[in-house]
């Protein structure tokens, strides 16, 4: 595991029912050559548009971004208050389970939002906080070769990114990718960075360091772990130029 830190200060309805109600879909399409495809996930409470600005920045001429949008559902661990959520969390924990069909459903639609790109094009999932959960969960099942509830996974990604977030499940699926040898061998050659500030209040520090050892114990050799002195649970210019050089080294994007 590749394990990073910069030292500069940062300054800068019913759950059930709701599952498979995703929002809007944002699209941000390249503007050069179409080499790459990557679907950003929002965090707790955003919408696609959220990050379809700071997206357009990005120094990425060659690639097209897909932000969907997740379901408004009661959320446990705001007392059943209503919020865009990727699935039901109790706790923001690693070996915390609570909703596993609102992950497979989650990233089943992800997997359909890239199954219909060209063959040529290079495929990613990325996201901050709640979204960067869904997008480590993706690169599990597609280390496994299924979701959870053990129908096929279908997409084969070229790199999963994580900006403050966590491997939900994880004791579970690092059993599962130990298990099998073709999927110690999909992990060890899927591309992963996490980023994560050493100061977050949300999704603690720790949280994200041991989501990092998880999966890289489980197989995933090809992990980078990315932290910053002085960041919160929020982006600064340094984290995405870092994500923007990673993708760039790994997509050629």
């Amino acid at each position: 595991m590749s394990y990073n830190s910069s030292n500069r200060d940062s300054g800068s309805r019913n759950a059930r029912r709701n599952v498979h109600d995703f929002g809007r879909t944002f699209v941000v399409m390249p503007k050069q050559t179409h080499t790459a495809t990557i679907v950003w996930l929002h965090g707790i409470g955003e919408k696609g548009s959220s990050w379809t600005q700071i997206l357009e920045t990005f120094p990425l001429p060659n690639v097209k971004w897909i932000c969907p949008s997740a379901p408004s559902r009661l959320l446990t661990l705001y007392g059943g208050y209503p919020c865009t959520a990727w699935f039901n969390i109790s706790s923001m924990s690693e070996d915390a389970c609570d909703d596993l069909e609102g992950l497979d459903a989650s990233a089943t639609h992800v997997a359909n939002l890239l199954i219909s790109e060209p063959d040529d094009v290079k495929l990613g999932v990325a996201g901050f906080s709640m979204g960067a959960s869904v997008a480590l969960y993706s690169a599990a099942c597609r280390a496994i070769g299924q979701y959870g509830n053990g129908n096929r996974y279908p997409i084969n990604l070229s790199a999963a990114v994580a900006l403050s977030g966590w491997l939900p499940c994880s004791r579970t699926l690092r059993n599962r990718v130990g298990a099998s040898q073709e999927a110690a061998r999909r992990a060890s050659s899927l591309p992963v960075l996490l980023c994560h500030g050493q100061v977050d209040d949300v999704v603690e520090y720790k949280i994200g360091e041991k989501s990092a050892q998880t999966m890289y114990s489980a197989g995933f050799q090809n992990l980078t772990f990315q932290t910053y002195n002085g960041l919160g649970h929020y982006t600064i210019l340094e984290e995405i130029n870092d994500v923007c050089c990673w993708l760039n080294a790994c997509l050629g994007a």
